[in-house]
């Protein structure tokens, strides 16, 4: 067989993938062949030459002691030091003895041989680099048109050259697709499976997905000037993002929320009309879970068991806002703990909270003197 790099090279562009891919599957397909005119234990080497643009194929034996094991296992791949001094007085264990293996010299059963194995490594290689090009892409938004719908809730989408599943569970709540329409969605998981093939794992309801919308809706989170630190979902419900930027001049909520709410908006109608609250993240846990109990205006924040898997903070909260603070269906209390990872426990004191913001008890403004939640500005 002669000229095989240009035989590869035209593979490589009508499967679409790589040279070197393409290469490596000739050359596994040659040894599997070389294998099945032999047998399965038999060691070959395939080499290019590249400036004749031909290969050779070498059976390789290799030199080991008199009493190694695997003489009697793969004894048409290892020979005993013994034997092996009959070929020449140099040779040492660990030496390899190699002969000429010629496909042609085998006719017509070692093509259509070749021709099999090599059709299965391409293949093989194909759905390789097909899956390592959408596994880089997991966390991040695809786009895919249905093309069908099951009894139970399941879309199925054409994407590229895969089939994505969006399942009722990572659907959001009250949504439904029909046959043709375009839908975006993150891509969790690249899957193979024996019976479907590889498909890819759909979610609408994850908080990444959320991230990634506002990602590509807001410059600043593209560039760097604005980051999320964290967000959570009860999904086409309420959503909590947190927001940050080193950058005195650059408001991140503002950026995030746009002139008129013009970007929010556009990410919330994508949700299926999720409220979405843009929070300004803190590193003191008092200010930052504060902010996330927002609209609720809160007295004061206690942080037990501080840096453990079971941090807890009790927050002092008058009688009228705890309703605030606790949301319909308790979601904002709920968004609040996912969103900063604490346990959150609302203990109930005196007062109201006016207009202004300011709690009162029996007519006095309350000034608090508790000065734990600055201590870590000062570490």
């Amino acid at each position: 067989m002669e000229k095989i790099l240009d035989i590869i090279q035209a593979m490589a562009h009508e499967k679409n993938i790589s040279e070197e891919n393409t290469l490596e599957a000739f050359k596994e397909a040659v040894t599997k062949t070389a294998q099945r005119l032999t047998t399965p234990e038999s060691t070959f080497e395939v080499q290019i030459d590249h400036d004749t643009r031909t290969y050779s194929v070498q059976k390789v034996i290799t030199v080991v002691a008199d009493d190694d094991a695997r003489l009697e296992e793969q004894s048409d791949s290892f020979i005993a030091l013994e034997d092996a001094l009959e070929y020449s007085d140099e040779i040492e264990i660990g030496d390899q003895l190699r002969s000429d293996f010629v496909l042609e010299d085998y006719g017509r059963t070692a093509a259509a041989n070749l021709f099999k194995e090599l059709e299965y490594h391409l293949q093989r290689q194909v759905e390789n680099d097909m899956f390592e090009r959408y596994k880089s892409r997991v966390g991040t938004i695809v786009i895919g048109t249905v093309s069908r719908v099951d009894a139970g809730g399941n879309t199925y989408t054409e994407i590229g050259e895969l089939k994505g599943i969006l399942s009722q569970r990572n659907r959001i709540k009250g949504e439904s697709f029909r046959v043709g329409d375009t839908i975006k969605a993150l891509l969790r998981f690249v899957n193979v499976d024996p019976k479907y093939g590889m498909f890819l794992e759909l979610s609408r309801t994850a908080p990444k997905f959320l991230e990634q919308l506002m990602e590509k809706e807001v410059p600043e989170i593209q560039d760097g000037a604005v980051e999320i630190l964290s967000s959570s979902r009860i999904p086409g419900e309420r959503a909590k993002v947190a927001l940050k930027s080193d950058r005195p001049d650059v408001d991140p909520i503002g950026a995030a929320v746009g002139q008129r709410g013009v970007r929010i908006n556009a990410v919330s109608d994508e949700l299926d009309g999720e409220n979405i609250d843009c929070i300004e993240y803190s590193s003191i846990p008092e200010i930052y879970i504060t902010r996330s109990l927002s609209p609720a205006v809160v007295q004061n924040v206690r942080v037990e068991n501080r840096g453990t898997s079971e941090q807890k903070a009790i927050v002092d909260i008058t009688g009228d806002q705890k309703a605030k603070a606790i949301g319909k269906s308790g979601i904002n209390i709920r968004l609040a703990s996912m969103l900063t990872g604490y346990q959150i426990e609302l203990n109930e004191v005196e007062g109201i909270v006016d207009r202004t913001g300011s709690s009162t008890h029996g007519g006095e403004v309350e000034k608090t003197t508790d000065t734990t939640a600055l201590a870590d500005l000062f570490k």
